[in-house]
C-alpha cells in the first residue's frame, strides 16, 4: 500500500476483511465505493463513475450514494446477489486528531435484511441453514425482521426430496451451508437450479456440535436445550449454532 494516501490505507485495510463484499465507506454525507466495487457498483445502480485522488499515478474508481437514500440502493444490490458491508465513521469528526476512525458495523445479505423498505409486504425472508449428517439434515431458519426461528430435522425416507419441498415452503433467500456441502456440486445444482437463492458457505467449525450447542445455550441463555423440544436433534443444532454465528458476524 507504499503511495496510498492515509484515508485509502484505512480504506484497503477494512477492504482486506471484508473481501466478498460490496464496501459501503462513509464519507460524509455519502457512502463511497472504489477501485473493483465503484465499476460493479456503477454499473448495477447505473449511477455515475468518477475518480479519486489515491495517492498512485492512477485516480482510483469511485461511485457513491447519499446516505439518506442509501436503502433503495442497497436492495438493488442484494436483489442482484451481492452482499454490503457498510462502513461507518464511529468518531466525531471535529474531534478526529487526524483521520476519521471507522469500522464496519453491518453485513447485509439477501436474508439478513431488516428494513421494511427493502423487503416484500406479507411475506417471509427466511435465512436458512443446512447441515448434513450421514443420511440427515438439519435446518434451522430464522427471519431476523421478525424474529421467527425454528430448528427442524429430516432423517428417514427419501430426505433429499423432502429437503427440497420443505424449502420450497420455507423459500428462503439465502441459504447457509457448512464448507463440506459446498463442495457437493450436485446438491448445489438442484438447489440453484429449483429455487435460485443466494447461498453461502460458511465456516466448518461454526456447524461442529460442541461450538452450536454453546452458541445456542448462550443466546437463550439457558442450562439445556429440553424446553425447547430439540435436545435430540444434533443436525438441527448444529444447523442452528451456525445460523446465530453467522447472524453474530453480519449484524
Amino acid at each position: 500500500m507504499a503511495g496510498l494516501t492515509p484515508m485509502m490505507q484505512q480504506y484497503f485495510q477494512i477492504k482486506e476483511q471484508y473481501k466478498d463484499t460490496i464496501l459501503f465507506f462513509r464519507l460524509g454525507d455519502f457512502y463511497e465505493m472504489f477501485f473493483e466495487d465503484a465499476i460493479l457498483a456503477s454499473k448495477e445502480l447505473e449511477i455515475a463513475l468518477t475518480g479519486k485522488d489515491c495517492g498512485l499515478k492512477e485516480r482510483a474508481p469511485m461511485c457513491g450514494v447519499p446516505y439518506h437514500a442509501v436503502d433503495s440502493y442497497i436492495a438493488k444490490l442484494i436483489e442482484n446477489g451481492h452482499k454490503v458491508a457498510i462502513c461507518e465513521q464511529t468518531q466525531d469528526p471535529s474531534e478526529a486528531k487526524g483521520l476519521v476512525e471507522r469500522q464496519v458495523i453491518r453485513v447485509v445479505t439477501p436474508g439478513t435484511v431488516l428494513e421494511s423498505s427493502m423487503l416484500e409486504e406479507k411475506t417471509n425472508n427466511f435465512l436458512l441453514s443446512l447441515k448434513k449428517d450421514g443420511n440427515a439434515y438439519g435446518l434451522s431458519g430464522v427471519d431476523v425482521s421478525t424474529g421467527e426461528f425454528f430448528i427442524s430435522e429430516i432423517t428417514s425416507g427419501n430426505v433429499e426430496d423432502k429437503l427440497l419441498d420443505e424449502m420450497a415452503r420455507i423459500q428462503p433467500s439465502e441459504i447457509l451451508i457448512s464448507e463440506d456441502l459446498s463442495s457437493d456440486s450436485s446438491f448445489l445444482n438442484t438447489i440453484r437450479s429449483r429455487f435460485s437463492p443466494f447461498i453461502t458457505s460458511y465456516h466448518e467449525w461454526a456447524y461442529q456440535w460442541s461450538n452450536a450447542y454453546r452458541c445456542l445455550l448462550e443466546h437463550f441463555r439457558v442450562q439445556s436445550l429440553d424446553g425447547f423440544g430439540c435436545q435430540g436433534m444434533k443436525p438441527g443444532i448444529c444447523a442452528a449454532g451456525a445460523l446465530l454465528e453467522y447472524l453474530s458476524e453480519t449484524q
